[in-house]
Parts: structure tokens; C-alpha cells; sequence
């Protein structure tokens, strides 16, 4: 669903929502393009739309019958930090000169915002687990080695754990180190479950606990030229109280760095939240 709002000023805001039964953030992304790409006059969209599913998804483990989770309602509340082009540059080097191996910006965001969410939280026992999951595309996994076009909902959750203790007291390098490795484990654990084997956890189970998840948006495609140009920002606009999660975008234009907007903590561990969430970035 898509609804357009004007303002007297000339300038307007698009809304869109979209279920995940259907199709994901990339797919999403490339929906709203193609409008733009009609929008603007082009006689058919620049990516071709691919809907053969079947020919490209793999058939998943059956799912568990039962009832429905219950969910779990909390007092979650919002922050937004900016982290500038300077910061994500040192986090970067400092990752560079410990292992001299290279990362991304998403890799240094997601292991600030995970090291100061931990750190607000207070745990007392430092073996206590502490995971977070974030989403990957895993169109370039697909048979016949990719589906540039395909529409549909094609994501796959990678989750990181590890004891609070090693989360509060690692240096930025060691906490990247550690969503790095769980990102290296994609393709074999994809496979897996392309293969009918039953992944545990469950990849695509939402345990609606106190638990978390990041979401990157700033590569979904979502800035569409309608023929004005592209939007001054793109925001998330709709957070559900039984799902605590980070969106990793970009700042209003012409700001450069990242935004980070999250609703993860809830009162009684917002204040140190953001002070750690400033204090890193």
C-alpha cells in the first residue's frame, strides 16, 4: 500500500508498507523504482521484474504447527544518532590496523549500537548471552548463481551471540570481529535450509522476546526519483511495541554519514543507552 501526501509548499511524502509474506526490503525497494522509472517517463522499468519463485527458491523446511506466539508488549522507546563520516573512518582503521582485514560502515555501526545497548542493559552476570540478528539478502545464494529482479522475499536472518561480558569489554575491532564471523557463516547455514534441513534457531522465528534486530535500509533502493529528484531522507515511520530493532539509514541530504534510528531499550535503560550511543560515535 502506497499513499502520497502533498504540502502547500510544493513538496510531498511518500508512505509505503508492505508485508514480508510478500516481499522484502530490496524487493520493496525495487517496486517504488519501477513507479519512479514509469513516473519519469521511461517506457518500461530499467530492472526487469523476475517472478518465477519457483524456479529460484529453494523448498524450506516444513513449518512447526501450533499455535501462534504470544506477544510480549514493552515500553520501548526511540533514539536517533547520527555518526559522521570521520567516525565511521577511524572505526574502520582501528578494525584495519588490528587484524588487517577491512570492513563496512553496516559492520561498524552494528557493533557500536550492539556494544552500547549491552552496556545500558547492566547484566549482572557477564556469562549471560546476549544475541542480536540482522537481515541479508541471499539472492547471489539462489540457483543458477543470482536473480537481479526478483521481486519477492528473499532475506535470510544471521544471527551473533555471544557471553555480555566479552560484548562489554571488547574493543570496537573485537565486536566487529564478531559480526563479521557471523556474517561468514551465511552461505553454509543458507544452504542448509535450502537443502530441507532444519536450522536451530529457526531463522525465521520471531521469539517477540527483549532480544533485538538491525535492519539496513541504505541499500533497499527506497530513495526513488519520482522526477523531482531523490527524497531529502527516507525514515522509518511505523515501530511495533513487541519488536525492539535498529534501522541503519542515511541523514537528511545534504548531511553526510549514517543515521541510526532504534527502538530498542526501554526507559530504565535509555539514559545510559544514549550515553554510550554518543559516547561511540
Amino acid at each position: 500500500m502506497m499513499q502520497v501526501t502533498e504540502f502547500t509548499c510544493g513538496g510531498f511524502v511518500v508512505g509505503l508498507t508492505s508485508s514480508h509474506t510478500m516481499t522484502d526490503g530490496l524487493g520493496a525497494g525495487q517496486f517504488i523504482n519501477a513507479i519512479g522509472d514509469y513516473a519519469r517517463g521511461l517506457p518500461k522499468p530499467r530492472v526487469t521484474p523476475i517472478w518465477s519463485r519457483d524456479e529460484l527458491i529453494p523448498n524450506p523446511p516444513k513449518l512447526l504447527s501450533g499455535p501462534l506466539p504470544t506477544p510480549r508488549i514493552f515500553q520501548l522507546r526511540r533514539l536517533t544518532v547520527d555518526l559522521s563520516v570521520d567516525s565511521i573512518a577511524d572505526a574502520k582503521s582501528q578494525f584495519l590496523q588490528a587484524t588487517g582485514r577491512r570492513c563496512s560502515t553496516f559492520d561498524v555501526a552494528v557493533a557500536r549500537l550492539w556494544q552500547a545497548r549491552t552496556r545500558s542493559l547492566r547484566l549482572a552476570d557477564p556469562s549471560t548471552r546476549v544475541s542480536l540478528g540482522f537481515f541479508a539478502d541471499a539472492r547471489h545464494l539462489l540457483r543458477g548463481g543470482g536473480a537481479a529482479g526478483f521481486y519477492g522475499n528473499c532475506f535470510y536472518t544471521v544471527t551473533v551471540s555471544a557471553e555480555s561480558g566479552a560484548v562489554v569489554g571488547a574493543d570496537t575491532a573485537g565486536v566487529v570481529a564478531m559480526i563479521r564471523d557471523a556474517k561468514a557463516r551465511l552461505p553454509a547455514e543458507f544452504a542448509r535450509w535450502a537443502a530441507g534441513e532444519r536450522v536451530e534457531p529457526d531463522p525465521y522465528d520471531l521469539s517477540f522476546s527483549y532480544e533485538w534486530f538491525v535492519s539496513d535500509w541504505t541499500r533497499l533502493g527506497l530513495d526513488a526519483d519520482y522526477g523531482w529528484g531523490t527524497p531529502s531522507q527516507v525514515i522509518s515511520f511505523a515501530f511495533l511495541p513487541f519488536m525492539a530493532k535498529a534501522i541503519i539509514g542515511a541523514p537528511p541530504a545534504p548531511k553526510a554519514g549514517v543515521r541510526i534510528m532504534t527502538q530498542c531499550v526501554e526507559e530504565v535503560n535509555l539514559p545510559e543507552f544514549r550515553d554510550e550511543m554518543e559516547a561511540a560515535f
